[in-house]
């Protein structure tokens, strides 16, 4: 991993000074030439010169026989829609924290968005029940019928939205499922529409699809939410999707229904646009807020594909389980994707999955107890981190991430290690001399913030903050010019 910290038990101390969070950036080189040696009868001499039309996409590597003689050239380079597509920071900030924990180094890690809770017992041995009973073979392609109905139910009863089972695919997380999707539907030069901020990987889903993601930005004064009048002045004839995600990935916004209604009648002059409609952490939810599903709103059913899981509320993120509903046309679609890559999800999740749904409204008493937890460490945080002067705050509503706008620091410079620059470099700064690994908020498309993933206990949040609050103290403010 580029940039990353060694994970050998070694390792005396941390430091991070001037290196980077993230991995190689579209724009950086990905070719490089390597040299490795092999024995000329497993690689019979063979010039690729010239073998990819675009010169800049060809890379060589020359390989030496034993006798160092003979020498042969391999093509390294890559497929241009991998080159665009940048890593997850989020990934690579905690693969870096958990190796220096490893190394016994103790980073209190906020950045992965993983609830700290077990799966419910009554999740847990449904799945231990179909190991046991043997069923451990293939489902069908787009899930097995009983958590097809099982998921229809659910959309009727909880979201006021109707399907039928083949209206229903089961994929291995809510991951695959918007990435299906996004490629079920778009064409190379189609506009995918992202309010920002976003979760990391809708661009780069965007890009994977040949698509050109449209940033929409907005603002921490208005929540994060996006407004309709934006919206519309962004749309052309390439717009095909807009992803929506309620409650947010990163800021805990909740759309209100008026909100969506207006954002629909913009949706509805557009008859190219759909509404991919992220709905995976539709449970964790604060009162007074309420969760509204798009496709439930007036004309909208036929334009919207809706994506949920089970990975969040239900605290299955190992089991690997989401869906997508929409109209057949769509789904089939998807499910064409999906047999040719994963085909179906794991049978041992699927009946888990059915045993989550039926545990009762939004979830029952199981999710309702990890909501009452999830509250009281937002809670906490937002009063906590509200104290800091020029702090900027938008409570969040719903989700387990706090957003918040820390770029009044940015200028100020810490004692061996220089100056903090932007969300990144103080991400590095807060990692090395707090020991707390947090996701700079450029990864979501806001360079003003930082995310705090509050799924981690009260007592590991409140170390936390002593330690922010710590690091933030010893930065030296900006030098007035």
């Amino acid at each position: 991993m580029a940039n990353s910290l060694h994970s050998s038990s070694t390792i005396p101390r941390l430091s991070l000074r001037g290196q980077s969070l993230g991995l190689h950036s579209a724009a950086e080189p990905s070719f490089r030439s390597i040299s490795f040696a092999s024995h000329p009868r497993t690689l019979p001499l063979k010039s690729l010169e010239g073998t990819r039309q675009a010169k800049s996409y060809r890379v060589s590597a020359v390989v030496r026989a034993e006798s160092g003689v003979d020498t042969m050239e391999i093509d390294l380079s890559l497929s241009p829609r991998v080159n665009s597509v940048k890593p997850s920071k989020t990934v690579a900030i905690t693969d870096q924290a958990t190796a220096l924990v490893q190394a016994g180094i103790p980073v209190i890690r906020l950045a992965a968005g993983e609830p700290d809770f077990d799966t419910p017992a009554p999740i847990a041995e449904a799945g231990i029940n179909a190991i046991r009973e043997g069923y451990t073979r293939y489902t069908p392609n787009a899930g097995t019928l009983e958590i097809r109905q099982a998921i229809c139910e659910k959309l009727k009863e909880e979201n006021g939205i109707s399907y039928t089972p083949d209206q229903i695919l089961v994929s291995n997380g809510a991951k695959q499922s918007i990435l299906q999707a996004l490629l079920a539907v778009c064409a190379p030069g189609d506009e995918v529409i992202i309010p920002a901020p976003f979760w990391v990987s809708y661009p780069e889903m965007a890009r994977l699809a040949d698509a050109k993601p449209v940033i929409l930005p907005t603002s921490i004064s208005e929540n994060f939410l996006l407004d309709p009048k934006h919206l519309e002045s962004k749309i052309t004839e390439k717009s095909r999707v807009l992803i929506l995600c309620s409650p947010s990935n990163p800021t805990g916004s909740v759309y209100p229904k008026k909100l969506l209604e207006e954002i629909a009648q913009v949706v509805a002059k557009h008859p190219r646009l759909l509404v991919l409609s992220d709905e995976i952490y539709e449970h964790i939810i604060y009162a007074p807020a309420t969760h509204t599903s798009f496709a439930s709103l007036p004309g909208m059913w036929e334009r919207t594909l809706t994506v949920n899981g089970f990975s969040k509320a239900f605290a299955m993120t190992g089991w690997r389980l989401g869906y997508l509903a929409g109209p057949k046309h769509f789904v089939a679609a998807c499910g064409k994707i999906q047999s040719q890559s994963t085909s179906g999800a794991s049978s041992i999740s699927q009946k888990a999955g059915v045993a989550a749904l039926g545990l009762g409204y939004a979830g029952g008493e199981a999710v309702a107890t990890m909501v009452k937890a999830f509250r009281e460490r937002r809670d906490f945080l937002v009063k906590s981190f509200g104290q800091l002067k020029g702090v900027k705050i938008s409570e969040p509503r719903g989700a387990f991430y706090l957003f918040i706008d820390f770029s009044s620091y940015y200028g100020g410079e810490a004692e061996g290690f220089g100056k903090i620059e932007n969300s990144e470099s103080l991400c590095r700064y807060l990692l090395d001399k707090g020991q707390v690994a947090l996701v700079p908020g450029d990864a979501f498309g806001d360079d003003s913030c930082i995310r705090i993933s509050y799924a981690a206990s009260l007592k590991t949040l409140q170390a936390a903050v002593e330690r922010i609050k710590k690091a933030l103290i010893s930065l030296r403010p900006a030098v007035p010019v």
